[in-house]
């Protein structure tokens, strides 16, 4: 269901929101209270758990609306303002905001993050940077902005469903920070914008992109397959089948961004950890998690990038098709481990050897 319109959010929606949202806190609150009492022996206290995240969350989201109220009353006038300081005070309450969310959820739910990173990290810094990651896990978008921001001090220009302005707290404070919030059946605009917002970028920025479109899932795997072949595209159908970790990825935002900056190098981010966590049910079931969410980065400086739209998708397909092996690997080790078949210390050294270097994502398409 699309938004509302931006003049009924704003002046309807937003200064109601800090009103029902502490309303619905307390309530979470109480809900933590009785299970408390009611299952206190529990040991998974999934209830209690889940409470008091929602209740915060509430509270933060709740938060960041009256923080962005306060900015404007700050700085009413669009003129007078300085852009750049203007940003950075919303940057702080995003990063601040999800640094308090990430914290929470890792001592109520067990929510962990691990990152590996390229040898040769110092060569992004003041550069532009196109981040394409992969989608899978319930917070696994929060978990990569909260990293760009506070462990890269990147400004996050997030590409990123409409839906999500149904969120108050995030669509008024992403609606300030240069964001493209992607709609349906506007293509051709979501392509100016996406070129544009690269065209703009400051040394220390980083779109974030999710290029699969969506939350990766077994059903959403399944119909990708179904739609590709339906469509004729018998190859694509073919790539999506034996890489079944991922969905197929969407070229066309890639492009429009490598279009808008020539000099962008791109950053491609692989995780695991998460994906199985497909609905509710299964969620509530994991609750306190016991497997980190693993985050492997590698990147293409903008020099050894492939020219032409043609070689360019074609490069995108051998990255995701990397990012499924990566993941085969990681699900493998950690199951042989769960199993009891392969020591811990050796199940890393399966992982520390899985095809992710920078030389093979290059090579096949490069060569």
């Amino acid at each position: 269901m699309r938004p509302p319109p931006t003049a009924v959010r704003r002046a309807v929606i937003d200064p109601l929101w800090p009103l029902i949202a502490a309303v619905l806190a307390l309530a979470f609150l109480l809900v933590a209270a009785v299970s408390a009492v009611v299952a206190p022996l529990t040991r998974r206290r999934r209830a209690l758990r889940f409470a008091l995240l929602f209740s915060l969350y509430l509270s933060l989201d709740a938060a960041l609306v009256v923080g962005c109220a306060a900015l404007w009353l700050r700085y009413p006038w669009s003129t007078r303002r300085d852009p750049a300081t203007w940003s950075r005070r919303h940057e702080a309450l995003l990063r601040t905001t999800l640094a308090v969310l990430l914290a929470a959820a890792r001592r109520l739910l067990g929510f962990r993050v691990e990152v590996e990173e390229p040898p040769d990290l110092d060569q992004l810094s003041d550069r532009p940077l196109l981040v394409l990651a992969r989608h899978g896990g319930p917070g696994d978008s929060f978990a990569l902005v909260e990293m760009l921001m506070s462990r890269y001090r990147r400004r996050p220009l997030i590409v990123l469903t409409e839906r999500l302005r149904w969120d108050p707290g995030m669509d008024v404070v992403l609606g300030r920070l240069p964001s493209c919030f992607i709609r349906r059946g506007c293509r051709d605009a979501i392509t100016t914008r996406l070129t544009e917002l690269a065209r703009d970028m400051r040394p220390d920025d980083a779109i974030l992109m999710f290029p699969e479109g969506g939350n990766w899932t077994p059903g959403r795997h399944r119909r990708a397959i179904a739609r590709l072949t339906g469509a004729g595209r018998q190859r694509d159908a073919a790539d999506a089948a034996s890489n079944p970790n991922v969905l197929p990825p969407h070229a066309t935002g890639v492009l429009a961004c490598l279009t808008g900056r020539s000099d962008l190098n791109v950053a491609v981010v692989a995780h695991t950890g998460l994906e199985d966590l497909v609905s509710a049910a299964s969620i509530w079931r994991a609750v306190p998690v016991s497997d980190p969410m693993v985050i492997r980065w590698w990147y293409e400086p903008a020099r050894a990038l492939p020219r032409g739209a043609a070689r360019r998708r074609d490069w995108l397909r051998l990255q995701w098709a990397i990012v499924d092996s990566w993941i085969d690997a990681r699900k493998a080790a950690r199951n042989s481990r769960r199993r009891g078949r392969v020591p811990a210390h050796a199940a890393q050294a399966v992982t520390d050897t899985d095809p992710v270097p920078n030389e093979l994502a290059r090579s096949p398409v490069d060569g």
